[in-house]
């Protein structure tokens, strides 16, 4: 039996399909402050405004393609003859459509909603308003993409905290390192001694922390890796 690898994959790997990166480098998503879409307070505040903004993320996503990275994830997990988790910071469904099975999306999925009154949750691919009522409880207003917002805890943290312990390659691609708690992944995989590889279009935060960094678009970097794990 071959290493157990764990994969952590962020917003890099999705860009390449086009999938837009949400936050700018002024900390502003899409023009909008955090505070007005992405938490929350926001959605109770001003729902009309949240849904509008996610409605155009889900109909964006729905125009991309998985890319060259996606495709060789899903090629390892399907013939690497060791274990392989897929934990992944997007909202996105590229892993999926690419082929790939297993997946912890820790920040939610864009293509599935909600209910806050009743937690019911279901695919969605359709436009969401503040009129609609879910199909669970039937009361009106509470559907939202279901997406950890600000302030909100990430979902599958125990087991992916089992899983980087028992890892013994850590594979973190296209993440900033900046965005917590995926951003200490890495120390928790080398506290057991695990081999941690970054792919990255650039140095990151978070570069110093891997034994193997490999530089340049996923979309490259990925399948050569791939390639080098299923010898």
């Amino acid at each position: 039996m071959k290493p157990s690898i764990v994969i952590l994959t962020g917003a890099g790997i999705s860009a390449e399909s086009g999938v837009k990166t949400f936050r700018d480098a002024g900390g502003l998503w899409e023009g909008h402050r955090v505070e007005e879409v992405a938490t929350p307070e926001a959605f109770g505040r001003d729902a009309e405004t949240v849904h509008r903004f996610y409605n155009q993320r889900r109909q964006q996503l729905l125009t991309v393609a998985p890319n060259a990275a996606h495709t060789a994830l899903a090629k390892l997990e399907r013939d690497y003859q060791g274990g392989v988790t897929l934990v992944t910071q997007n909202v996105d469904d590229l892993h999926e459509r690419a082929g790939s099975k297993k997946i912890l999306h820790m920040h939610g999925e864009i293509l599935r909603k909600k209910c806050t009154w009743c937690d019911a949750k279901s695919d969605c691919r359709q436009d969401l308003d503040k009129t609609d009522r879910c199909d669970s409880c039937a009361r009106e207003g509470g559907l939202r993409p279901d997406i950890v917002w600000f302030g909100e805890i990430p979902y599958h943290l125990e087991e992916i905290d089992q899983v980087l312990g028992d890892a013994q390659i850590f594979i973190g691609i296209g993440t900033s390192g900046h965005v917590y708690p995926a951003a200490g992944f890495v120390e928790r995989a080398r506290s057991n001694g695990t081999w941690c590889i970054e792919i990255n279009k650039d140095q990151t935060a978070l570069s110093t922390r891997f034994d193997d960094q490999r530089l340049g678009p996923a979309s490259v970097e990925v399948p050569n890796l791939v390639t080098e794990l299923l010898r």
